[in-house]
């Protein structure tokens, strides 16, 4: 809080004396640029974007290794398609973004709503033992799974029902782009009880001191919970960075 509210002095004195000053807007947006470059969370992303620099992840022996021609031709068919999936028939930007979450968390995971595994492709090359979770209504997931040699558990993720048994237990589970927390049709999202209800579930497949990172989609009105669901996080041992929640010493119940 003590962070909080100096934040705003500093903001809000910035603010005035600039105007006081009478300075035109482009200091005006230079003074709020050095302000925000003072904050705790552009530090943290800050040095996340340096460790990355620092400690790189090649993408061309990962890339050697997949049958180009199977790629150039899933490529193609998905080309001109209209369905917002298609995307991912686009590989090396998506291997890309999930080097840079492999570069971020250092985990081994199993992956809930994995995709097309691009993120759990490069976890494997880097010697990790990977696993995703996901449905099976998307065959260009699917195909692209094949095509990494990602092993997948088929698997729909429902409110307060538990996760099948799987193989083993986890030293991280994540989730990216949450959305199997909605309610279809109508597009509800989870509220406290179901949330408890998961993370309780997850609790059983991880080893001891095991971790936990989700990466949660917007709600229609731009925030990413409600108050109650972030004093639920915050309870339950999480830090939370905007959409990052990250359970990193585990779960406390």
């Amino acid at each position: 809080m003590l962070v909080r509210h100096s934040e705003f002095a500093l903001r809000t004195g910035l603010r005035q004396a600039g105007s006081q000053a009478g300075l035109p807007a482009p200091q005006m947006r230079l003074s709020r640029k050095i302000l925000k470059f003072a904050e705790p969370l552009s530090y943290r992303r800050g040095w996340r974007r340096a460790q990355r620099c620092i400690f790189r992840v090649p993408l061309e022996p990962m890339l050697a290794q997949i049958d180009r021609e199977r790629a150039r031709e899933i490529q193609q068919r998905y080309a001109n398609s209209t369905a917002g999936y298609a995307k991912y028939a686009n590989i090396e930007p998506w291997l890309r973004l999930n080097r840079e979450r492999v570069q971020d968390l250092k985990l081994r995971v199993l992956d809930l709503g994995c995709g097309g595994g691009f993120f759990l492709f490069i976890l494997k090359n880097l010697g990790h033992s990977v696993l995703g979770l996901d449905m099976e209504r998307v065959a260009l997931f699917t195909e692209l799974l094949e095509l990494f040699g990602v092993p997948r558990v088929v698997c729909r993720i429902s409110a307060f029902e538990p996760l099948p048994d799987l193989p083993q237990k986890f030293d991280w589970i994540t989730a990216f782009s949450v959305n199997f927390n909605l309610y279809h049709p109508g597009k509800e999202r989870w509220g406290t009880a179901e949330w408890d209800f998961f993370l309780r579930d997850l609790q059983r497949h991880l080893v001891p001191g095991g971790k936990i990172f989700f990466g949660l989609n917007p709600q229609y009105d731009g925030d990413y919970y409600t108050s109650e669901l972030r004093d639920l996080f915050l309870s339950r041992g999480a830090s939370i960075e905007r959409e990052r929640i990250f359970f990193e010493k585990g779960l406390r119940f």
